[in-house]
């Protein structure tokens, strides 16, 4: 895709989620005033996640499109550090966190919505916000994640990175159990200890398949195209 094209559609994608946040933080829900607020759910950390990334995204199409042509080297070492910082957000927290959210939440959803989003929730979160916060993360990761090539961290620094990540939020919400004596989310309270443990060992293992599955397509995106490029450019060097 050309460059312009893409940088209106990452400045289109921002702009949803800064809305999707605004939206979010005006909702009257009483969860959200208690210890944690809205800070102990997924679905918003994932938000500040995505808006923070699309948010380096742009700044980075602006940084490429000011340096071009330039010479200066001091502004392209400035930008290189903005896509270093752009490709490990992708690799350890945008795609990762955002596939997992989607897949959890429509999976447990399927099962019993009442388990992770309860019917009274309806009065509160419009239709279209739901979808923006659970299903569009996934076809606008893939968006960017096609638009533009992304380097992958060493795998063994990155798995470790998105483990780490993973357990903290478990230690989070096992902190806020402690203090409130009430889990973040329902299908928590349905589990014995066993079963809870077992739970959150099997979602650090969705999470690293996800990190891997970004970095596999991440390649399989960028080397089928390269393929692509090269194919095109046979008959002209002949």
């Amino acid at each position: 895709m050309a460059l312009v094209p893409c940088q209106v559609l990452r400045v289109a994608i921002l702009l949803s989620y800064c809305s999707l946040l605004c939206n979010f933080q005006a909702l009257e829900v009483s969860s959200f005033r208690t210890y944690g607020g809205k800070w102990k759910f997924l679905t918003f950390i994932n938000l500040v996640i995505q808006t923070a990334f699309f948010g380096i995204c742009v700044l980075t199409d602006l940084s490429s499109l000011l340096t071009r042509g330039s010479g200066n080297q001091e502004q392209e070492r400035q930008l290189k550090k903005l896509i270093s910082l752009r490709d490990w957000m992708l690799a350890i927290f945008a795609f990762p966190i955002g596939v997992f959210v989607v897949v959890m939440f429509w999976t447990i959803y399927a099962y019993d919505r009442e388990l992770v989003y309860p019917k009274l929730l309806d009065n509160f979160v419009p239709g279209w916000m739901n979808h923006g916060m659970h299903t569009m993360v996934l076809p606008f990761i893939l968006i960017q994640m096609r638009t533009s090539h992304h380097a992958y961290p060493s795998r063994r620094s990155g798995l470790a990175t998105t483990c780490t990540v993973s357990v903290a939020y478990i230690l989070w919400l096992c902190w806020v159990h402690h203090v409130t004596g009430m889990w973040v989310y329902p299908v928590l309270e349905h589990l014995g200890l066993g079963a809870r443990i077992v739970f959150f060992g099997s979602g650090i293992i969705l999470v690293s398949f996800i990190y891997l599955l970004g970095e596999v397509l991440n390649s399989y995106i960028w080397d089928t195209q390269k393929s692509m490029e090269e194919e095109k450019e046979k008959p002209k060097l002949e």
